[in-house]
């Protein structure tokens, strides 16, 4: 057998029942969260304008998208991942030489899902899956510094995920992924330089794609079946040589995929977390910093500190300052927090945070980039105008992998981002949904849940 198809028989054979308990919940609290960072983007400019063109271009009335409306199951798949994507304020994985968002799948899994009229089972073993493939892929054969994205690897996990959400064999799963994987190797500098609309939509392009080839395959269309070990294959021309054993891979890797708990990229998360219990310390005062001086681990430094993925303190769009630390620290140092609210215009380019990015340094330290990804390490110094220093170092933080989220958490993150658009009986309701999903008879009693969602936020 080749290598996509010994992929696909793992996630042909995927069900609920092979995951822990333990596992399983953390899935659901994933599909919750997800669709909270969703909803909460309901109002987003590019949202709204993809909206409508996906509205002008019509269609087969085939999946939902969040908000209400049908149309073709691969444009919905695009349209709720833009959505989930927006924010980035959605889950992620932490491989030594790559980082992931496996949530960014679901879009392609519901609405295959809901096209094919699956049960609230098939979905999650359909996501789990996604998870499973896309981490691993990740572990074995990082891409980014090859200066590739990690959407490439995504495209396995999308086509695959797609096509078992469809209901299709073994060998249509494999025709899927191999055709998704081949036509989605994408470039790194998405997320290098100044930042784009493109940084949120090029993960929703794989879902759209993924479900699109996925439909292909149900219809006997084929893809490569050496796209991982043929010549000029995968291994060949994007990853380098890896070894992984499908028959040996389980469906837990969610469980080792961690939370947001700041609207801010992934690698910024324990550093915030310092900020905030340094504004706490008795005598800060934020009007008299002098300095600002933070050490991180390589991975944050070369993303989001100003490495080799370009400065970031030109700082002018929510694309920029969602992937700025500098930007990141001063606004938390400010403010105390950092939500979706904080991503105003006016507030990215205030006077007083524009200011105190100018006196934050950043600066990779070799001690704390070995005890990555296993921890998520930062040290930081404030110093005021009389000399006064406050140093906190953290390693973790709620929704870390060593500190994960329950679902009382999860829930709490959720109602904040989602009570703009929706009632109480309507977060209740999809809430309840989410949590004994793998009872429901068919995930269209979710979608339909989901089509209530108001798409402007209510005042």
């Amino acid at each position: 057998m080749t290598e996509i198809q010994n992929l696909a028989r793992f996630v042909d054979r995927a069900t609920v029942a092979d995951m822990s308990p333990a596992a399983l919940e953390q899935l659901k609290i994933r599909v919750l969260d997800t669709l909270g960072v969703a909803i909460a983007a309901q109002d987003a400019e590019p949202m709204q304008a993809i909206r409508q063109l996906l509205e002008e271009l019509g269609g087969a009335e085939q999946a939902t998208m969040i908000g209400g409306g049908k149309i073709p199951a691969d444009r919905a798949a695009f349209y709720n991942s833009a959505l989930s994507r927006y924010l980035d304020f959605m889950d992620a994985y932490l491989a030594k030489g790559e980082t992931n968002h496996p949530s960014d799948n679901m879009g392609a899994v519901l609405a295959a899902a809901e096209t094919s009229e699956a049960s609230g089972a098939d979905f999650l073993a359909a996501f789990a899956a996604a998870y499973q493939v896309h981490t691993r892929l990740s572990d074995v054969a990082p891409v980014r510094d090859r200066g590739f994205d990690h959407t490439t690897q995504g495209a396995f996990a999308a086509g695959a995920a797609a096509a078992k959400a469809l209901g299709l064999d073994e060998d249509q799963i494999a025709n899927a992924a191999a055709m998704t994987a081949t036509a989605n190797v994408a470039l790194r500098v998405t997320r290098t330089g100044n930042l784009s609309n493109w940084k949120g939509l090029a993960y929703p392009h794989v879902s759209k794609e993924g479900t699109f080839y996925a439909l292909l395959a149900s219809r006997g269309i084929t893809g490569p079946e050496e796209v991982f070990e043929g010549n000029k294959g995968f291994k060949d021309t994007v990853s380098g040589d890896f070894d992984i054993d499908w028959s040996q891979e389980n469906l837990e890797a969610v469980a080792g995929t961690i939370i947001k708990k700041h609207n801010a990229e992934i690698h910024s998360q324990s550093a915030l977390d310092a900020a905030q219990e340094i504004r706490r310390r008795p005598g800060f005062d934020v009007d008299r910093i002098a300095a600002v001086r933070l050490k991180t681990f390589d991975v944050a430094y070369n993303i989001i500190g100003g490495g080799e993925e370009g400065d970031k303190r030109t700082v002018r769009t929510k694309e920029e300052a969602d992937h700025s630390l500098p930007w990141m620290l001063a606004v938390v140092l400010l403010d105390g927090e950092l939500t979706p609210a904080h991503y105003a215009p006016e507030r990215i380019t205030a006077g007083d945070v524009q200011g105190l990015m100018d006196k934050i340094s950043i600066t990779p330290d070799e001690g704390l980039s070995t005890r990555f990804p296993a921890e998520m390490p930062a040290e930081l110094t404030v110093a005021l105008d009389d000399g006064t220093e406050f140093t906190v170092t953290e390693s973790a933080y709620d929704g870390f992998h060593t500190r994960p989220l329950d679902w009382a958490g999860a829930r709490a993150k959720f109602d904040t981002l989602v009570t703009p658009f929706t009632d109480r009986a309507l977060r209740d309701e999809l809430a309840e949904l989410v949590h004994h999903l793998d009872g429901v008879d068919k995930i269209s009693t979710l979608t339909t849940a989901l089509s209530r969602v108001s798409t402007t936020r209510n005042e």
